[in-house]
């Protein structure tokens, strides 16, 4: 999908500050956004190491966000995270504010130290959740004692063209000054792709004679991708239903591939990095750092980067009082 712009991006330069920022995900989609990184935080090596390998210009700052200070970054446009999800997961204990891996308390102080003009938050379906509806309350009435109006949404990335459901929580919170005039992205008026249509060109590449069947088995989207933690999930696709979901449409999801399937492959192929990347949103000439399984870690944790640019769009416009317009895929040259 294509912009229009009604008026000229650069004539209004935002700037973010990220928190936990990954694999790049959500920068990536921010910065087609028009937004400019100031910084980029995360405490994993390899995910410094890919946001520095992608975008060597950036300020990569790798660090526990607990040891870290905003105030030098006050007053920039837009702060946007990440932040863990296990805390909400409802694959997880659902401990919320107890668990050790809630991180909204420090990104809140940081909040208070920069002061930005909007807030994106991403985080997990579970979130949602009645059981943490207190915490949510607890989160606007702080953002509220800051000057900020925060609104929650959960958003499907099939919406936006991504081929998997993916349902992702997001909390978009902006000075009051400004609240009143933020839309939510709209769906787009077209279904994403199948993951066959998706990934034939990558499971052809060496030539497997089976692509052509296969892509047409792979007919409706992907499960929602599973990237694991840090202590938990290697490079596979996700629980025993999860890989049932792959298995139906021609995937073995048991393992990710090195590289794709040889010409006289028989069976169910399983995924390469550089296809969960895709069924993700990112574009091919993203690079991840490290092994496959530090590379997997970063896909699957991820957030599309076409989603998150909906959202940003939506933040960019508000600040700066400009309109898009939205260019369906198929009349792309």
């Amino acid at each position: 999908m294509r912009l229009h712009h009604e008026a000229a991006g650069s004539a209004y330069p935002m700037h973010v500050i990220e928190l936990c920022a990954g694999g790049g995900g959500q920068a990536l989609g921010i910065e087609q956004a028009s937004f400019i990184h100031v910084a980029a935080l995360d405490i994993d090596k390899h995910c410094c190491d890919t946001l520095r390998l992608n975008r060597p210009h950036w300020n990569v700052i790798e660090s526990n966000l607990v040891d870290f200070n905003g105030s030098s970054y006050a007053g920039v446009d837009l702060l946007a995270a990440g932040l863990p999800c296990p805390p909400f997961s409802v694959a997880g204990k659902q401990l919320g504010e107890r668990d050790e891996r809630n991180l909204f308390p420090d990104a809140l102080r940081i909040i208070d130290e920069v002061r930005p003009k909007a807030v994106i938050f991403e985080n997990v379906r579970g979130l949602l959740h009645p059981v943490f509806a207190a915490y949510r309350a607890h989160i606007d009435t702080y953002l509220s004692k800051l000057g900020y109006t925060a609104a929650w949404r959960l958003l499907y990335a099939a919406d936006f063209g991504v081929p998997q459901l993916r349902p992702r929580v997001v909390c978009v919170a902006l000075r009051h000054a400004f609240a009143d005039t933020f839309r939510w992205p709209q769906k787009l008026p077209y279904e994403p792709p199948t993951v066959g249509t998706i990934l034939y060109d990558l499971m052809s590449v060496r030539g497997w004679r089976g692509a052509r069947a296969w892509s047409q088995q792979a007919n409706t989207i992907a499960p929602t991708i599973v990237g694991g933690s840090l202590k938990h999930g290697g490079p596979d696709l996700g629980p025993s239903r999860a890989r049932q979901a792959w298995a139906a449409l021609g995937v073995d999801g048991l393992g990710i591939w090195d590289e794709p399937p040889a010409p006289d492959f028989v069976g169910a192929p399983r995924l390469t990095v550089r296809m969960v990347a895709r069924l993700q949103g990112f574009p091919d000439d993203w690079q991840f750092a490290g092994r496959k399984t530090a590379a997997y870690r970063q896909v699957g944790n991820a957030f599309p980067p076409p989603v998150a640019c909906a959202v940003a769009r939506q933040v960019y416009a508000c600040l700066t009082s400009q309109r898009y317009v939205q260019i369906p895929a198929e009349v792309e040259a």
